[in-house]
């Protein structure tokens, strides 16, 4: 099973970015997206941003995340 995590494009530099997730940052390559932007959130799997999320919907899966973390 594959999963995609909701995280914040901090920085866009051609096809390579920085994004955050609980308080963590990673470089992702967004080869895939057209047009990204800072500040909007992109679901990432191995280190490619896939498409973007709503503000909404990826901090509802994230509280999720979260709590099936402290579970």
């Amino acid at each position: 099973m594959c999963l995609a995590v909701p995280c914040r494009l901090l920085e866009v530099d051609g096809v390579r970015g920085r994004a955050e997730v609980g308080g963590a940052t990673l470089d992702v390559r967004l080869d895939l997206l057209e047009g990204p932007r800072v500040g909007e959130y992109v679901l990432v799997h191995a280190g490619f941003a896939l498409e973007r999320i709503d503000e909404v919907e990826a901090e509802k899966t994230l509280a999720l995340l979260d709590e099936l973390g402290s579970a």
